[in-house]
């Protein structure tokens, strides 16, 4: 019998149990050796509880106990899930993790100190929740050369963005919507402003090229400033706007970036409403696959933990390979980067615009005392410097 412990008993650690408990036979059989549940780790007590006999409060309980062999880090943030994560690494047993900003901010640290130690430190749950994506990563794509990935990988948003496309409502007032249903946190700063879904293409695009994409280099932005009437536009264009978060190898260099973009009605990941992500990815051999279902949520996301869980107990003693060195990768600055903008201005600036932009493609959508347009395709530092000149309301790239 394989001794498993749980480290934090919240939404995600509490969907643990529940996914081990409840499909407990089909989990021992695909393990090869059964499961059994000896500690969970948290600061509260929790009287009345099924597993309240579980509950310890000293997480030396755990680590010094050598019967348990695989931890599921279900803490969440930096403090103290590292120094956790660390000293068990350290102590031979493999750790699985929901954790995207620890993963994100110390994964290639970890993994190195896991197979220092002949153990595994796991993560397919940190990005896309349910959606089985690190694993395609790391083992069903190993004969591609995979030079692009892109997501929808906040399900926050991409639920106000849909609410905003289908109803024409503000963005204030979906958002207020989407915190009283619970799907956006009461401080929604990391979802709105880009810094989840950055955490998330930092882990992807590391493992896509091999190497350390720094969280904090990538370029981020948020949907704060997508408005109703931008959707109106898009509508006429036969486009949709999603929050994407994007890496893509390109004339030799790697660049990762999240912001609001313009898809088209024909792009599977205009399909993606609600609640729901996906990741497209691109192989030199394979061409596109898509990765679709919930990113977020207590069993969808226990169930991807659970996963990296018979994982480890399929591999005791046995090292799972990761592809994912410490070397910091120099990303290439977007500004260089090319693509069409979509571009709003008030209607006064029509003929500047049209001036400094050049040959553009002019966009109606009953917006009045606006002049919209779509340009052609520059790099980020033209615009930048064309849209500076001109004074414009707003402007959306184009994927």
């Amino acid at each position: 019998m394989i001794q498993v412990a749980v480290m934090g008993y919240g939404t995600v650690g509490s969907g643990v149990v529940e996914v081990i408990e409840k499909n407990k036979e089909e989990i021992n059989k695909k393990s090869n050796e059964a499961l059994n549940i000896k500690y969970i780790l948290d600061l509260r007590d929790f009287p009345g509880d099924p597993y309240e006999d579980k509950i310890v409060h000293d997480v030396e309980v755990i680590l010094n106990d050598p019967e348990v062999q695989i931890i599921c880090e279900t803490m969440g943030g930096l403090k103290p899930a590292y120094e956790f994560t660390k000293r068990a690494l350290m102590s031979g047993k493999s750790v699985c993790t929901s954790n995207k900003e620890l993963v994100a901010t110390h994964g290639p640290e970890l993994i190195q100190i896991a197979h220092e130690h002949t153990c595994n430190y796991l993560f397919e749950a940190s990005v896309g929740g349910g959606i089985p994506i690190i694993r395609p990563l790391n083992y069903s794509l190993t004969a591609e050369k995979i030079d692009a990935i892109s997501g929808i990988l906040n399900g926050t948003t991409n639920y106000i963005l849909t609410k905003m496309e289908r109803e024409g409502a503000a963005f204030e007032e979906v958002l207020k919507e989407a915190q009283e249903k619970g799907y956006a946190e009461r401080n929604p700063e990391a979802d709105i402003e880009g810094y989840d879904a950055c955490r998330k293409i930092a882990i992807l695009s590391s493992l896509m090229c091999g190497k350390n994409v720094r969280y904090q280099d990538i370029y981020t932005e948020g949907i704060t400033k997508i408005t109703a009437d931008d959707f109106k536009y898009a509508k006429v264009m036969d486009c949709t706007i999603k929050l994407l978060g994007l890496a893509k190898e390109e004339n030799g260099g790697l660049y990762a970036m999240v912001s609001p973009f313009l898809i088209s009605k024909n792009h599977p990941l205009s399909m993606v409403n609600d609640v729901f992500n996906a990741v497209c990815v691109h192989g030199n051999m394979l061409g596109d696959s898509m990765y679709y279902g919930r990113g977020a949520g207590k069993l969808p996301t226990a169930s991807a933990v659970v996963s990296d869980v018979v994982d480890c107990a399929r591999h005791i003693g046995k090292i799972i390979t990761c592809f994912w060195d410490a070397e910091d990768v120099k990303l290439t600055n977007v500004d260089e980067v090319e693509r069409a903008f979509f571009v709003r201005v008030e209607k006064a600036k029509e003929q500047e615009a049209k001036e400094t932009f050049g040959d553009v493609k002019e966009i109606t959508a009953g917006v009045d005392g606006e002049f919209a347009f779509v340009t052609g395709r520059m790099s980020e530092k033209e615009f930048n410097e064309k849209a500076e000149k001109v004074g414009v309301i707003s402007r959306i790239r184009f994927a």
